[in-house]
């Protein structure tokens, strides 16, 4: 029983993941393992610099890409020892946000 308590407190693996939607869906392994594949290859063209920058998967998430601008270098002030701080100029850069949809809020109710 532990065992099991365990196994379950850290997340099913992709193999239980694939074996789990086989199983339900009544699909070969193989199948399953295709189709997941496919919907990451969709999130990639998606998600990509000639994608859209936008990808959802319906009734569970969206995906989207943020485009942060760079900053300068500046002065600050670290406000524990009052001494002055240059923070180093950072480029451009992509990053992505994950958003649930109502649904898979409504799974944690």
């Amino acid at each position: 029983m532990a065992d099991a308590a365990k196994a379950t407190a850290k997340g099913p693996s992709k193999g239980e993941i694939l074996a789990a939607a086989a199983e339900h869906a009544g699909i070969s392994r193989k199948q399953a393992a295709a189709v997941l594949e496919s919907l990451s290859e969709q999130i990639k063209k998606g998600v990509s610099k000639k994608g859209p920058g936008i990808f959802t998967v319906p009734g569970l998430m969206k995906i989207k890409v943020i485009n942060k601008p760079a900053t300068k270098a500046r002065k600050g002030i670290n406000p524990f020892t009052k001494e002055e701080v240059m923070f180093k100029a950072k480029p451009a850069s992509r990053a992505i946000k994950i958003r649930p949809l109502k649904t898979l809020k409504d799974f944690t109710k």
